[in-house]
This record gives structure tokens, C-alpha cells and sequence, in this order.
């Protein structure tokens, strides 16, 4: 990576760290002070040999460890002070940057959830913060202190003797040369090494919420083996990241150690003819060990940090990334929807694709309408309705509610007034109380209750272990699909939103259950204006209108009476479905 990226991605997190730059500041100081206690000790060496030891100073023999002691009681306060002031300092920054990791996250359009795995983006926010973590803990800690206590070491090689401390200095860059050599390939290898990881975190998820799809397909010897493919990936790629780790250090302490060999050896030769005393030579060899071991950190250090930094670079890369549906400036809010909703003239296609979704779509629905949307499979029924509360938006055309085009208000302003029943039905891990009432959190528990009546989910809900404070697992797994579907038109009731989208909303459910939610969703229906898609077209009869789509263009419309009294492709799709039922059933 170039210096001025590095230099650039440092500036960003600098930035989550300037908050708290008043704690950060104290926990240096005390790093200062435990540097400073560091330079003190290697420098009470020289007194303890040459008057204690050698003198027989009797005075220096009940004041020097009285000193000692005190200056390591002293040591250890501010070095558990620092530890301390980092730590709170660290998790904060590192609290700070996934919440506005997630919320940024959360802005962002659909689009980039389908470009980008699960796995993935779960992995950025666990794993490569955590990265991130570690840098700041470990890294920055040992950064500010070991440079303070070189600092303080040097003073004292330097005082003990110059020209010893010359020698020592032209020897000791050696030792730096492993922490040169390896910091390129350490963030390529650990970039490497995340990507993997959110591509297992990814195989792990699919795999785990789609148990039930794989046992019914007895893939599970493929899906093993899918993972234990990624999983010696991700572990010849920590090997790399481990040999690269395991040689810097030693390495670094080898070519230290040849220093280490010449300083003694000359210095040996002073106190031999007289220049030096054994004890400002022990004084002096003991700094130089002192000094190496930063050394040896050091190299340790930097391997923490380029795996923070390709952390780092990942979850940068996720927020710059921005949303292709955001609020223009200057956007209103949307008043209280009271006449008509127009598709004019528009055409849709994925950023992804050449290919256009919708081609000339034009369409108006007054309020109070139901128009119901037919079309064979992939013919873009779906990716109309999507259009309306700005999941994505229009390519080409504008679409209009009450004469405001959709892409002048505000997006929060125009969801508010949609609401929707999906085939997909996505419930949290929370009780059936917190579900009905997501999106309407003031709503009382009367309410929540009138709700699920209007929905034919009161009773079931009664029955439950702890009735509305039943958790409903996983994406509602302990509730069947019928249930799940009441719960979710009972959610859309109590919003109780003028706009409702109906997206297959019990294509995927038995008769039994079909006609219980089909009751439900008859009253949720009353009063507002709805837009269908259903693959079962019994259920869209009494529709004001019908929109036959095909390849992206709407090809004929008109009411269920209109369009079976004529040749039309609508006719075709209706009469082909009851064939089917009638020989099913054995009926002629």
C-alpha cells in the first residue's frame, strides 16, 4: 500500500480516537512515567555493583532497595493507570466505529445486499473491527510506551559510556530489518485472510438457516465438503500469517544478539584495561538488553498492525460505500397520501445488468383501488412493487403519489405510508408481542391485541407456552407458515399504513391455512389501496383492475370479467390454472 494511503486510512481513525483524546493523553503520560521507571532501573545498576558489591557501602546497601522498591510500587500504579486508561480508550473507539459501521449499514440500499454475502458484511463488523481492536490495544499501547522507554534507555546507554553507546547504536537498525521486510506481505496475507473468513461465515449462515432445504436434498456430504474446502483455505492463509509472525521475532533477536556479542566484547575489553567499571558496564549491558526487548516487541507490534490495517481497509471500504436510494437535497416529506398513485413511463434494470427489468410502464391506481399484477415467473412483477417504497429506483420515468414524484420526498416519509405482507415472511428471534408491534413501537398492548384478532392470530397466540411473550425463534421457526403469515398481516394492521403491497402472500401456504389468512387479509385490505401479485388468481377476482406483465411491459389490463371475456393472455394464465385444478381433483 502507498504512503499516502496508509497515511490516509490512519487520518480515519485518528478521527473516531479525537473524542477521548483527553484520557488517550493521560494514559501516554503514564506510559511516560512507566518509560521513564524503566530508564531508572537499568540506571541503578552501576551503584548496586560498584558501591554495594564492590565498595561494601553499608549506607547504599539500606537505601538503594528501599529505592528499588519504591520505584516498582510506583511503576505499577501507572502501568496498570495506562493499561487502564487504553483499554476504556480502545473499546470505546472500537464501540464507536461498529455502530456506525451497522448504521451506515442500515442506509444502504438492497442492491448492495445483493452484491455483497452475509457472511461477508457479518464478518466485517465481528471480525475486522476486532482487528482493529487488537491494533489499537496492542499496537498503539506498545507503541507510545515502547518509544518512550527507548527513549529513556538510550539517555542511559549514552550516559554510562558514548563511544560504547556508538557502537551499539550503528549495530541495532539491524534488528528493525524483519520488521521492514515482512510488513508488506503481513496486510496482503491478512487481507487474504478476512476475505476467506467472511466467505466461511457466509457458508455458514446459508447453510444453517437452509438445514431444512439441504437434508431434503441429501447435499450434506457436498456442504461438508464445500466447507472444509474453505475452512484449509483460511488455514494455510493463517499459517502463512503464523511463520510470518514466528520469524520476525527471532530474527529481529538474532541480529540483535550479534550486537549485543560486540558491545561486549568491547566493552569487556574497557573494564579489562581500566577505562570502565564493572559497574557502569553492567549498567550500560543492561540498558542495551533493556533496549533490544522494545526491538523484539516492536516486531511483534507491526505484524498486529498491517492485520489491523487490512481490517481496517475492509470496513472503510463498506462505509464509503454509498446508497443508490438516499434523500436528494432539498426532499419534503410526503403528505398524508389522498389521491392517486402513477407509473409513468418507466423502465428499471439492475446496475449489474444490460438487460431492462420494466420497459414503458405506465400505470395509474387510485386511492381505495385494488389492482392486482399477473405474469409469468421473472416477468418483473415483483420488481414493480419494489419500486413503489424506493427499494430501488428508477432507471428511466418517474413514479408519482399525489403529483410528487417518489424521488423528491423523503424515504422515511414514504415508507411510512406502505406497508407489506411478503411469501417470504421475516420474523426476529423476539417474542410475538415485539413482532406484531415492529415499526409501531408506541403501539399499547390493546392494540397489539385488536390487531392480531383482525389478523386470526389471537387464538393461536393465546395457546402459546407464554402467549404474546413467546419468543418465535429464528426467522419464526417455532410458528408454522400460516402463523407466521398472521403475525405479519397483523404487523401491517396495526402500522396501518393508506398503501399495501401483497407480494405472494399465500402463494407458499396449504388451503387450510390459505383461506384463514385469506380472511385476514380481506380486512386488512378494506380502506386501502393495494397492489397484488399472486399466483393463485382465485384471490384476485374482485381486483378494480388487473395488469397482465410480460417481459417487462404491461400488455393488457381490465377486471377479471374484461379480461375472460376476451382472447387474452390473462384468459390463458386463468384457464390453464383451474385445468390443472380440475385434474388434480379428478373433476371434468
Amino acid at each position: 500500500m502507498k504512503l499516502r494511503e496508509n497515511i490516509n486510512l490512519m487520518k480515519r481513525i485518528v478521527a473516531y480516537v479525537k473524542p477521548y483524546i483527553g484520557r488517550l493523553i493521560l494514559a501516554m503520560v503514564c506510559m511516560v512515567v512507566v518509560s521513564a521507571f524503566s530508564g531508572v532501573i537499568a540506571f541503578l545498576v552501576k551503584p548496586v555493583l560498584d558501591d554495594i558489591f564492590i565498595n561494601k557501602d553499608a549506607t547504599k546497601l539500606y537505601l538503594i532497595p528501599g529505592l528499588v522498591v519504591g520505584i516498582y510500587l510506583v511503576k505499577g500504579f501507572f502501568d496498570f493507570s495506562q493499561a487502564y486508561l487504553m483499554a476504556w480508550v480502545e473499546q470505546r473507539v472500537i464501540r464507536d466505529i461498529r455502530d456506525v459501521l451497522y448504521e451506515h449499514l442500515q442506509s444502504l440500499s438492497l442492491s448492495y445486499f445483493m452484491r455483497h454475502p452475509t457472511g461477508s458484511l457479518i464478518s466485517r463488523i465481528t471480525s475486522d473491527v476486532g482487528l482493529m481492536q487488537s491494533a489499537a490495544s496492542n499496537a498503539l499501547t506498545g507503541l507510545i510506551k515502547d518509544f518512550f522507554t527507548v527513549i529513556f534507555l538510550v539517555f542511559v546507554i549514552f550516559y554510562r559510556d558514548f563511544k560504547l553507546a556508538i557502537v551499539a547504536m550503528v549495530l541495532l537498525p539491524a534488528a528493525f530489518f524483519p520488521i521492514i521486510k515482512f510488513s508488506r506481505k503481513m496486510r496482503v496475507t491478512s487481507g487474504k485472510s478476512q476475505q476467506t473468513l467472511g466467505n466461511l461465515t457466509s457458508i455458514l449462515q446459508e447453510t444453517i438457516s437452509g438445514v431444512k432445504v439441504i437434508k431434503a436434498f441429501g447435499t450434506e456430504k457436498y456442504e461438508v465438503r464445500r466447507f472444509k474446502e474453505e475452512n484449509a483455505r483460511l488455514f494455510g492463509l493463517t499459517m502463512k500469517l503464523v511463520k510470518v509472525q514466528a520469524l520476525s521475532a527471532p530474527l529481529s533477536e538474532v541480529l540483535a544478539g550479534f550486537g549485543a556479542a560486540a558491545v561486549i566484547l568491547y566493552g569487556g575489553l574497557s573494564v579489562i584495561k581500566g577505562t570502565s567499571t564493572p559497574g557502569n558496564f553492567f549498567s550500560f549491558i543492561t540498558a542495551l538488553f533493556m533496549l533490544y526487548e522494545p526491538v523484539k516487541r516492536l516486531s511483534r507490534v507491526n505484524n498486529i498492525i498491517q492485520q489491523g490495517m487490512a481490517g481496517a481497509m475492509r470496513v472503510f471500504e463498506v462505509l464509503d460505500a454509498l446508497p443508490e436510494v438516499r434523500d436528494k437535497e432539498g426532499a419534503i416529506e410526503l403528505p398524508p397520501f389522498s389521491r392517486e398513485i402513477e407509473f409513468r413511463d418507466v423502465y428499471f434494470k439492475y446496475e449489474t445488468s444490460e438487460d431492462y427489468i420494466l420497459k414503458g410502464v405506465n400505470l395509474r391506481v387510485k386511492k381505495g383501488e385494488t389492482v392486482a399484477i399477473v405474469g409469468s415467473s421473472g416477468a418483473g412483477k415483483s420488481t414493480l412493487v419494489d419500486l413503489i417504497p424506493r427499494f430501488y429506483d428508477v432507471t428511466d420515468g418517474a413514479i408519482y403519489i399525489d403529483g410528487y414524484d417518489i424521488r423528491d420526498v423523503t424515504v422515511d416519509s414514504l415508507r411510512k405510508q406502505i406497508s407489506i405482507v411478503s411469501q417470504h415472511t421475516i420474523l426476529f428471534n423476539e417474542s410475538v408481542r415485539y413482532n406484531i408491534a415492529y415499526g409501531t413501537p408506541d403501539a399499547t398492548f390493546e392494540r397489539i391485541v385488536e390487531a392480531a384478532k383482525a389478523a386470526n392470530a389471537h387464538d393461536f397466540i393465546e395457546k402459546l407456552p407464554q402467549g404474546y411473550d413467546t419468543s418465535v425463534g429464528e426467522m419464526g421457526m417455532r410458528l408454522s407458515g400460516g402463523e407466521r403469515q398472521r403475525i405479519a398481516i397483523a404487523r401491517a394492521l396495526l402500522r396501518d399504513s393508506p398503501i399495501l403491497i401483497l407480494d405472494e402472500a399465500t402463494s407458499a401456504l396449504d388451503s387450510e391455512s390459505e383461506a384463514v389468512v385469506q380472511e385476514a387479509l380481506e380486512r386488512l385490505m378494506k380502506g386501502r389501496t393495494v397492489f397484488v401479485i399472486a399466483h393463485r388468481l382465485s384471490t384476485v377476482r374482485n381486483a378494480d383492475i388487473i395488469v397482465v406483465i410480460e417481459e417487462g411491459e404491461i400488455v393488457e389490463s381490465g377486471t377479471h370479467e374484461e379480461l375472460l371475456s376476451r382472447p387474452s393472455r390473462y384468459r390463458y394464465f386463468y384457464e390453464k390454472q383451474f385445468r390443472k385444478a380440475d385434474t388434480a381433483t379428478g373433476t371434468s
